[in-house]
C-alpha cells in the first residue's frame, strides 16, 4: 500500500510539475505578446515552415475526413432515404468536431514534434544558452514567434479543411450514393449556421495552443542530449493528444 500511495504521489507531482510549467510558459508568452516584444522574421519564417508546407498533408486530410463522413452516413441514408439530410450531416460532423480533431492531430504529429525537436537541439547544443549570453531573451525570439505561428497556421489551415472536406463529401456522395451537388450544396447552406464554423475554428485555434505550449515546454525541457530530445519528442506528442482530446469535451459542452 505504501509503495502504491508513493507511486501514485510521484506520478500526480510529475503531472503538475508538468502543467504547471506549461502555465507558466504560457503566462510569460502572452505577456511578451502583449507588450509586443517578438522576431518579425521568425514569425514569418514560422509561419511558412508550419502552415504553408502543412497544407498539401492537411489538405489530404480533410479531403477523406470529408469523404469517411460520407461513407459512414451513406448506411443511414440509403435506409431512410434521406438524401437530403447528407449535407446537414457531413457538415455538421466536419465543422464542428471531426475536422478540428483530426486536423489538429495530423498539426500536433507534424508541426508540434517538428518543434519539439527543434527547440530540443537548441537546447542540447546550447544555442540557447548562446542566446542568453548574447543577451537575447528565448522567449520573444524563439517561443512567442512559434506560438503565434502555430495558432495563425492552424485558423488558417482549418479554414482550408473545411473546404476541401465539404468538398470531399459533396464528390464522395456523387460517386457513392447518387447525390447531386446542389441537393447536397444546398442541404448544407440550409442547415449549418454561422455559429458552426466558428466553433469549429474555436476549438482549432485553442488546441493550436495547446500543441504550442506543449512542444516548447517539453522541446525547452530537454535533458540527457539525443536520448532526451527523442523522449521530449514524445512526451510533447503524447500530452498535446490527451490536451485535445479533454480539451474537445470541455469546448463541447460550453458551446453546444
Amino acid at each position: 500500500m505504501t509503495r502504491a500511495l508513493l507511486a501514485l504521489g510521484m506520478v500526480v507531482l510529475s503531472i503538475c510539475r508538468e502543467v504547471g510549467g506549461m502555465a507558466l510558459l504560457g503566462f510569460y508568452t502572452f505577456v511578451n505578446l502583449i507588450q509586443g516584444r517578438l522576431d518579425g522574421k521568425e514569425l514569418v519564417r514560422n509561419l511558412y515552415k508550419m502552415g504553408v508546407v502543412s497544407v498539401p498533408i492537411v489538405s489530404l486530410t480533410a479531403l477523406f475526413t470529408g469523404g469517411t463522413m460520407v461513407i459512414q452516413s451513406g448506411i443511414f441514408v440509403q435506409r431512410f432515404q434521406a438524401y437530403g439530410l447528407l449535407g446537414w450531416g457531413t457538415g455538421y460532423a466536419v465543422l464542428r468536431e471531426v475536422g478540428p480533431i483530426l486536423i489538429g492531430l495530423m498539426f500536433s504529429g507534424r508541426v508540434g514534434a517538428n518543434n519539439a525537436a527543434d527547440l530540443g537541439s537548441m537546447v542540447v547544443t546550447e544555442q540557447v544558452d548562446g542566446l542568453r549570453a548574447l543577451a537575447i531573451e528565448p522567449i520573444p525570439y524563439l517561443i512567442v514567434p512559434r506560438v503565434l505561428a502555430m495558432m495563425l497556421s492552424m485558423f488558417c489551415l482549418l479554414v482550408l479543411g473545411d473546404a476541401v472536406a465539404i468538398g470531399g463529401g459533396m464528390l464522395f456522395g456523387k460517386l457513392l450514393l447518387g447525390v447531386d451537388y446542389a441537393s447536397f450544396y444546398a442541404s448544407f447552406v440550409d442547415s449549418i449556421k454561422l455559429w458552426d464554423v466558428t466553433v469549429g475554428l474555436l476549438k482549432g485555434t485553442f488546441f493550436a495552443l495547446m500543441i504550442a505550449l506543449t512542444s516548447c515546454h517539453y522541446g525547452l525541457s530537454v535533458k540527457g542530449g539525443a536520448v532526451g530530445v527523442g523522449q521530449s519528442v514524445n512526451d510533447a506528442v503524447v500530452a498535446a493528444a490527451l490536451l485535445i482530446m479533454v480539451s474537445d469535451d470541455i469546448w463541447t459542452m460550453v458551446l453546444r
